[in-house]
Formats: C-alpha cells, sequence, structure tokens
C-alpha cells in the first residue's frame, strides 16, 4: 500500500514515520484491497494536552475511509485512528461480501 505522509507545522522523525507506517501495515491484514491511503500529522496549536492530530485516508475500491484522532502523542492518536479505521474496513468488508 503506497501512503503518503506530511506533518504540518513540525518536522516528523523516521522513527515516527515508521511507527506510523507500522501501523497502516497491520490493516492489510483485514483487507488487502486498500489501494493507497494519505496521512496527515499535525501540531495544534491549542493549549491542552491533546494537542497532537492524525488524520488518516485509506482508498479502497468504491470509497474512502477517513479518521481523525487527536491525543497527547502522535503513537496515541495513531493507535486510535488505525483502531477506528480497522472497525471501518471490517464493516466495509462485510458490506462488500454480502451483495
Amino acid at each position: 500500500m503506497k501512503v503518503q505522509m506530511h506533518s504540518v507545522h513540525f518536522d516528523a522523525d523516521k522513527k515516527l514515520l515508521d511507527f506510523v507506517q507500522q501501523r497502516l501495515n497491520k490493516l492489510e491484514t483485514f483487507y488487502d484491497k486498500v489501494t493507497g491511503g494519505e496521512v496527515i500529522l499535525r501540531l495544534n496549536n491549542k493549549d491542552g494536552i491533546d494537542n497532537k492530530t492524525v488524520e488518516i485516508k485509506l482508498l479502497v475500491p468504491g470509497t474512502t475511509l477517513f479518521s481523525q484522532e487527536d491525543a497527547a502523542s502522535f503513537e496515541a492518536a495513531a493507535d486510535a485512528a488505525t483502531e477506528n479505521l480497522r472497525r471501518q474496513i471490517t464493516r466495509h468488508k462485510e458490506k462488500t461480501l454480502a451483495h
């Protein structure tokens, strides 16, 4: 799966990008027809603990799956976003197999 990664308001290090890529690779075990995606890592300027946002958009045949999560760390936000996408992929797969 080809994924484009963007970081907004900061420079992401290789370790963080590898972590996100590893989480996305696990999603392919649930549905192998994912054609591509886009990840946006954003450092928000708001006060508070949850100032890191991860947005993930996955392209699958027939639809686009999207998840956005805020957390105190990019790793926690990426975990939550990929878990949300796992549920969406499972639902999408069940719908397509039912037809």
